[in-house]
């Protein structure tokens, strides 16, 4: 088994060094020589028989069990070398029949009801609260932020991030907003505060992110204009004159895509305009790693747009917009992972020693995935009327321009708010 791994690895390293040890006392090398380079270890014959049959799964599992071991370089090294030599392969003998397996699995029964998608958003989102403290920006924005030439640093482009999709929503002090799949309530907050919206209800299915989000909104003498619920997408009622989701379209599942733009369609004003920030897949439509699946996601899955355009266009709602962000998550993952890594001794404090090897996996496996692989963020923008947005994209920069003043004119009214909890 030794022998047929060296060849299969062989064939697909192409770029970097990995010198690989294996159970036997036998040491291999790979690649061109360059950068990365990396020394990594298996500890014992079954692991090599694993990674070879379910590289994709087992090769996460093996190194939070501390039987794949890395002597030199990280496992960040490990995947960006290998993603980099060859992006999209994860099958080392032949012809990824798990995956087409995995997919046709999906299509029939790839659908996250109101329960199941409950106990997935608990799986993830109602972990203790202070591990997001050591990694995220101090509003808790736990999805791609916005990298700018002058805001480069985690909180900035993370308010640079709200800032964008507030500017894309056009929203005047008249405006009721929903905002799906609230989090810990920042873009909410955001929303109220410097867009200044007449009401601004945020939802979510973790009690945890639910009642950080309350908190803040009565500590920001908010409650009359930002309310939260602990609600379903499919349960809320309109309508509303804007709606916003940022990262929860991940979780929403194939079967339910149309279900989803319906309720938006029926949510929605006739003047209104929505705006759906979500990762997404350059490449064709599949499913999603198993690896995350089973300990990071579950029930999550990266849409192609070929997959969301038609459900769009059933529910009768306009795509007015679409933008892609490339590569500003693997900046946001890597800035995450460093952050994590630094406060590591913190987070095995809370957990322990595997947990944090698998948390280091997935952030790192997310920032190699974006910057080697397919994986974007779409910003696509909705509305039921032709002539409800400016007919260029001038307005976007304009209202970016007004809100940044009014996060100026607040900042030297007071000092950073910095999140607890």
């Amino acid at each position: 088994m030794e022998t047929i791994l060296s060849r299969c690895l062989d064939r697909l390293i192409c770029k970097g060094r990995l010198t690989l040890t294996m159970p036997s006392g036998t040491v291999h090398g790979f690649g061109d020589g360059g950068a990365p380079e990396v020394a990594a270890r298996l500890t014992d014959a079954e692991a090599v028989r694993q990674l070879l049959t379910r590289p994709a799964l087992r090769l996460g599992e093996l190194y939070m069990d501390g039987r794949f071991v890395i002597e030199s370089g990280s496992i960040y090294d490990m995947l960006a070398l290998v993603m980099d030599s060859a992006p999209g392969q994860r099958n080392l003998l032949g012809p990824a029949i798990g995956r087409r397996v995995r997919a046709f699995l999906e299509r029939i029964s790839g659908r996250n009801d109101i329960l199941r998608s409950r106990d997935n958003v608990a799986h993830h989102y109602d972990l203790d609260g202070r591990l997001y403290d050591l990694f995220l920006d101090a509003d808790k924005q736990y999805s791609c932020a916005y990298f700018t030439d002058s805001e480069r640093d985690l909180d900035s482009a993370q308010r640079a991030k709200k800032r964008h999709i507030a500017a894309k929503l056009a929203i005047n002090g008249e405006h009721s907003v929903l905002d799906i799949g609230c989090g810990w309530g920042g873009m909410a907050l955001y929303l109220a505060e410097y867009a200044q919206a007449r009401r601004v209800t945020g939802i979510t299915l973790s009690r945890e992110q639910l009642g950080i989000a309350r908190a803040r909104a009565e500590a920001a003498g908010l409650e009359e204009r930002l309310a939260f619920a602990l609600e379903d997408y499919r349960e809320t009622q309109g309508p509303y004159d804007r709606i916003v989701s940022v990262g929860m379209f991940e979780h929403v599942g194939l079967r339910d895509y149309a279900t989803f733009f319906e309720q938006c369609a029926r949510l929605l004003g006739d003047d209104g305009v929505a705006l759906i920030h979500t990762i997404g897949k350059t490449t064709t439509p599949g499913p999603v790693n198993p690896w995350i699946a089973k300990y990071i996601f579950p029930g999550g899955r990266l849409p192609s747009l070929s997959e969301i355009m038609p459900a769009i266009e059933a529910s009768g709602l306009r795509v007015t917009d679409v933008e892609i962000l490339r590569l500003h998550y693997a900046e946001t993952l890597r800035l995450w992972r460093e952050g994590f890594m630094a406060r590591h001794d913190e987070a095995e404090a809370l957990y322990d020693d595997r947990f944090c090897r698998m948390w280091e996996f997935y952030l790192a496996a997310s920032e190699a995935a974006f910057r080697f692989e397919h994986l974007v963020v779409f910003q696509i923008q909705l509305a039921k009327r032709v002539d409800t947005l400016p007919m260029t994209r001038d307005y976007i920069t304009r209202n970016e321009a007004t809100l940044r003043e009014r996060e100026e004119a607040a900042h030297s009214l007071r000092a950073p708010r910095r999140m607890t909890g």
